[in-house]
C-alpha cells in the first residue's frame, strides 16, 4: 500500500470525511461552536457595561427587560406572545402568563413574567445564533452569561437546519399551554399555509377570511380535528385572555409574527451556508495535502455543497414559495411603521422592508437581512455564488420556479433598490 493511500485511510478512520450534507461536528474545526470567540450585540453590550458606559436600569414589574431592549435597539412594538410550553421556562408559561419574544434584524430577547433569567439570542456573522441569559434579580453589576449547557437540543435539529438557530414553532396546546404533540406540529415560515400558523400563540390583528391557530386550545377529548381556528379569529384585544399588564404591551402583533417567522428560518439558512462552505473547504484542504493536489483545488462535492446551500438562501431570500394572502393583514400595534421605518431607501423613496400585506408579506420580496452582517462575512467562495445567481435571477436570467413569482417589475425594483442600497454588492 503507497504512503499516499496509508495516509488517505488514516484520515477517513479518524474522521477528517466529507460529511453528508447538514450534519457538523459543532465542536471540532472549522467550526469550533463552543470555543472561538464570537461578537454579537450582547457582546458589545456586556463590554459597554463592563466598561461603565452604560447602565442597565431596574424595575420592580419588569426587571431589566425595558433597559435591556434599549440598549440592543429592539423595538417593543416587535412583541410576541406564546403561551404554549415550548421553552426551556415552560412550567411557568400558560395562556394566562404567556412568554414574551422581542427582536430585531440580529437579536431575540425571551420574557417570561415568574421567570427567574431573561433569555437573549443574537446572532454572530460567522457562527449563527448564540445563547444567553441574563438574570432578572437586582444585582450592582448585572451580567450577561453564555448559555452553553442544553438549548442546542432544541436549536440545532431538522426544525432549525440542523445548524444552532431559531424557530417559530405552530402546536395544538390544551387548555394549560402543553403541546398535543400526537396531534402534531409545524415549524412555520412565510412558506407556511396560514392555517398552519400560531397554534399556541397570541395573535392580535384582522385577518379576513383567513384562519390562523392562534388564540385558542384543545378542549379535553379534542384532537386536531376539532381545533377550532374561528374561535381566534381578527382578535383585537387580549383582554380576558392573559394578563397583558404583566407584559410591556397589550399587543401580539400578526405582522410582527410574520416577520419574526420569515427571519428565524432566513438566520438558519445563512448559518447553514456559512458552516456549509466552511465545512467543504476544511475537507478539500485536508484532502488537497494528502493528495498532493494544487491548495486551490476545488472539489465536485464542495461545488455540489456551495451550490445547494447556495440555492436554499436564495429560495429564502426571495421568498421563494411565499404563502399567498388573499385578505388584508393588519396589526395592532405600531410595528409595520417602526420596522418599515429602520431600513435604507433609494432614491425612488423605496426600501426592501416596505410591507405590501395584502397579497403577500413585502411590496419588493426580498429579505431585509441581505443588510446584515451574517450576509455580508459570508464566506468568500459562498458568498460569490449567491451574489452571482441573484444578480441572473433579477436580470431575468432565471425564470426557473423558485424564482418564476417574481415579475419583471419586481426584479427590476429589487435589483435597484439593492445598487443604491447595499452599493457595491454585485461586484463582490
Amino acid at each position: 500500500m503507497s504512503l499516499r493511500v496509508c495516509a488517505v485511510a488514516a484520515l477517513l478512520v479518524g474522521g477528517v470525511t466529507a460529511p453528508a450534507r447538514g450534519q457538523f461536528d459543532f465542536d471540532t474545526p472549522p467550526i469550533e461552536y463552543s470555543t472561538k470567540p464570537v461578537t454579537t450585540d450582547v457582546t458589545r453590550l456586556q463590554a459597554d457595561l463592563d466598561a461603565g458606559k452604560v447602565v442597565l436600569d431596574y424595575d420592580e414589574r419588569h426587571s431589566y427587560l425595558a433597559s435591556l431592549l434599549k440598549h440592543l435597539d429592539i423595538p417593543v412594538s416587535s412583541q410576541a406572545l406564546v403561551f404554549s410550553k415550548t421553552s426551556l421556562q415552560g412550567r411557568r408559561i400558560s395562556p394566562r402568563a404567556p412568554r414574551a419574544i422581542y427582536f430585531n434584524d440580529d437579536t431575540y430577547v425571551g420574557w417570561v413574567p415568574s421567570g427567574d433569567t431573561i433569555e437573549i439570542m443574537s446572532t454572530d456573522p460567522v457562527q449563527g445564533e448564540i445563547f444567553y441569559t441574563l438574570d432578572r434579580e437586582r444585582v450592582d453589576r448585572p451580567v450577561i452569561v453564555r448559555n452553553q449547557d442544553n438549548c442546542l437540543s432544541c436549536h440545532a435539529t431538522v426544525r432549525t437546519q440542523k445548524v444552532p438557530g431559531a424557530l417559530v414553532r405552530s402546536v395544538f396546546p390544551d387548555p394549560s399551554g402543553q403541546p398535543q404533540l400526537a396531534s402534531g406540529s409545524f415549524v412555520t415560515d412565510h412558506t407556511s399555509p396560514f392555517e398552519e400558523r400560531w397554534g399556541g400563540w397570541y395573535v392580535t390583528g384582522t385577518h379576513g377570511r383567513m384562519r390562523h391557530m392562534g388564540n385558542t386550545c384543545l378542549q379535553e377529548g379534542e384532537g386536531r380535528n376539532d381545533f377550532d381556528r374561528e374561535a381566534g379569529a381578527n382578535v383585537t384585544d387580549l383582554a380576558g385572555r392573559c394578563d397583558v399588564k404583566r407584559q410591556l404591551t397589550p399587543h401580539s402583533d400578526i405582522v410582527a409574527l410574520m416577520v419574526l417567522e420569515h427571519q428565524t428560518q432566513m438566520h438558519n439558512f445563512l448559518t447553514l451556508a456559512s458552516y456549509e462552505c466552511r465545512s467543504a473547504n476544511h475537507y478539500d484542504k485536508t484532502m488537497n495535502a494528502v493528495l498532493e493536489r494544487p491548495e486551490d483545488f476545488v472539489s465536485d462535492v464542495t461545488k455540489r455543497r456551495i451550490r445547494s446551500a447556495g440555492e436554499k438562501l436564495l429560495e429564502a431570500l426571495l421568498y421563494s414559495g411565499e404563502f399567498p394572502l388573499t385578505d388584508e393583514v393588519r396589526g395592532t400595534s405600531t410595528f409595520a411603521r417602526d420596522f418599515s421605518a429602520r431600513g435604507p431607501r433609494d432614491s425612488q423613496g423605496r426600501s426592501l422592508r416596505d410591507f405590501d400585506l395584502k397579497t403577500r408579506m413585502f411590496r419588493y420580496p426580498c429579505s431585509h437581512l441581505i443588510y446584515t452582517p451574517a450576509f455580508d462575512q459570508l464566506p468568500r467562495e459562498i458568498k460569490r455564488y449567491v451574489v452571482g445567481r441573484l444578480d441572473e435571477i433579477l436580470t431575468g436570467q432565471d425564470a426557473t420556479e423558485p424564482f418564476r413569482h417574481l415579475g419583471p417589475e419586481d426584479r427590476t425594483a429589487i435589483r435597484e433598490i439593492l445598487l443604491e442600497t447595499k452599493p457595491g454588492l454585485f461586484a463582490s
